[in-house]
């Protein structure tokens, strides 16, 4: 027993020998290297914390990581902006076939507040925009709110106007004429005319409250000539031609017009015709001087036209100034377009005026004509006399001499005489413009009677 307990003696000793040298030890040195060195660190921080500099270094790591801290937290209540947006549409919810609304903006401005990341999407971001709701009201004047609908509910916004006072009546509608306006007629080529338009239709419905439909005046089709692609002579259809109604004051009236559009079918024409031209002098010539010959570079020119204006020209008569002139002269001419006449063949011509001694002679027996009497009237001369004058022609030898009786023209005008026995004023012409001509009788006695 006694040899047991040695041996049992000697393997614990065994045991504690190797805990001690391989783990104790070990682990005791390492805590007293600790010790040392916290030690040492410990005196270390006491000597650096004791100085001013570090414990103001500290002080300011520490107040700025407060500020971060207190700066994120409160990002929420200081990170607010407001956003304007301009001119949104504003959309109404009614019966439109049943009411007309008067008095709804057609668009309000809309203030968005709350961060910048939140209204940036929301303006990326559909929205339903404003709205009012008008269904179930009635004939009369209303206040109503409107709204905005948007889908991100962290934002505010305000609207202005955000409260409407609107006025809605019953829709009724009539029929009335359509007629037509031509627009920029100024842009279609000079030789071109529109001598008809016939439009789809004859009438049109305009619908809208009562009182707007009694201001409605006519109703319009505006044919835009710039609309017309390519135009020329012949018929060509425009589509899509916008109506407009007018009161009488030639004003728009907001209605509502069915169809909203028609089309026409526009005849272009180039109506043309070759005239002659007539030098028409103007003024009394210098003392003892008359017009010898009147040289033109244009003896005839073609005009354009309505068909109308066409027809009722027969030529072209152009002035020329020779008031106080005493020698030969040359003219550079810009010709005018009569009414009706928008385009000539030639702009400009020029006119060379000679110049002569001017010299007399009478014509004896020249017939008084009357013209513009009334055509229920009849006019007679009174005497002899007064059924003939004498007409003194004066101008250049040369041309008094080509001249005959015939060319001479004696006349009364009677426009504004009625029954009765009058004094009137004798007046001359004559072929020739470069001479002038005078009665030595200036005035005849007539009587007008009605006819039997």
């Amino acid at each position: 027993m006694k040899r047991i307990g040695r041996l049992f003696g000697r393997i614990f000793r065994l045991v504690g020998l190797f805990f001690d040298k391989w783990l104790i030890t070990p682990i005791t040195k390492l805590i007293l290297k600790i010790m040392g060195f916290g030690k040492s660190l410990v005196k270390s921080f006491d000597k650096v914390s004791g100085k001013k500099s570090t414990l103001l270094i500290v002080s300011l790591v520490l107040a700025f990581g407060v500020f971060i801290v207190i700066d994120q937290e409160s990002n929420v209540i200081i990170d607010q902006y407001a956003e304007i947006l301009y001119n949104q549409p504003v959309t109404a919810v009614y019966n439109e076939e049943s009411y007309v609304v008067e008095g709804l903006p057609k668009t309000v401005d809309i203030t968005l507040i709350g961060q910048k990341r939140h209204i940036f999407l929301a303006k990326q971001s559909p929205s339903k925009g404003v709205s009012v709701d008008l269904t179930g009201l009635k004939p009369g004047n209303h206040k109503v709110t409107l709204k905005y609908t948007q889908r991100l509910k962290s934002l505010d916004y305000k609207l202005d106007p955000s409260q409407v006072t609107v006025t809605i009546y019953e829709k009724i509608s009539e029929n009335r004429t359509l007629t037509y306006d031509l627009l920029h007629q100024d842009s279609l080529d000079s030789k071109l005319y529109i001598s008809n338009v016939e439009i789809d239709r004859n009438d049109v419905i305009i619908k809208g409250a009562e009182y707007k439909l009694k201001q409605v005046a006519s109703v319009k089709a505006l044919v835009d000539v710039q609309n017309i692609p390519n135009p020329k002579a012949g018929e060509i259809t425009v589509k899509d031609i916008p109506l407009v109604a007018y009161d009488n004051d030639g004003k728009i009236v907001d209605v509502e017009i069915v169809p909203k559009t028609v089309a026409a079918n526009v005849t272009i024409t180039s109506p043309s015709k070759e005239i002659p031209v007539r030098i028409v002098p103007k003024g009394n010539l210098a003392f003892g001087k008359s017009i010898k010959s009147m040289d033109a570079s244009l003896s005839k020119i073609t005009v354009y036209g309505s068909q109308e204006a066409i027809d009722a020209i027969e030529q072209l008569e152009v002035e020329i100034d020779v008031k106080g002139l005493e020698k030969d002269k040359e003219f550079n001419v810009t010709l005018k377009k009569p009414k009706g006449i928008t385009e000539l063949s030639s702009k400009t011509m020029r006119v060379t005026v000679v110049i002569d001694n001017s010299s007399s002679k009478e014509f004896s027996n020249i017939s008084v004509q009357s013209e513009n009497l009334d055509s229920n009237l009849k006019v007679q001369a009174l005497s002899d006399e007064d059924r003939q004058v004498t007409v003194v022609v004066k101008g250049s030898e040369e041309a008094i001499n080509s001249i005959q009786t015939s060319d001479i023209t004696a006349f009364i005008d009677l426009k504004d005489y009625g029954v009765g026995e009058h004094e009137v004023e004798v007046q001359v012409t004559g072929t020739d413009l470069k001479l002038d001509y005078s009665s030595k009788t200036k005035k005849i006695k007539v009587r007008i009677t009605e006819k039997d």
